[in-house]
């Protein structure tokens, strides 16, 4: 897989293309996860398992699906992957 690169780097054209926006973005990001973390202590949860009285437990078991997900995806594509000409007509 080859990449051209022709000419020097362009000038950033949207407003995610700026470094300071997107370290601004995930300091309001961080800070709304650590929101949603402390405002936890103060909701009253009707819970069903006896593992949902563990703090965080749904932050905690989304980010191990996620990351269970991330592990079978690289897997997957190790099974799936094909040459980059694979479509190409002779």
């Amino acid at each position: 897989m080859s990449h051209d690169h022709h000419g020097p780097p362009k000038e950033p054209i949207g407003w995610m293309d700026k470094p300071e926006v997107v370290k601004r973005f995930f300091q309001v990001f961080y800070v709304l996860c650590a929101l949603t973390i402390v405002g936890e202590l103060f909701v009253d949860r009707e819970l069903h398992h006896p593992w949902e009285w563990v703090f965080s437990f749904y932050g905690l078991w989304g980010f191990a699906s996620f990351w269970f997900l991330v592990l079978v995806a690289k897997q997957m594509r190790k099974l799936l992957i094909r040459a980059e000409d694979y479509y190409d007509v002779d």
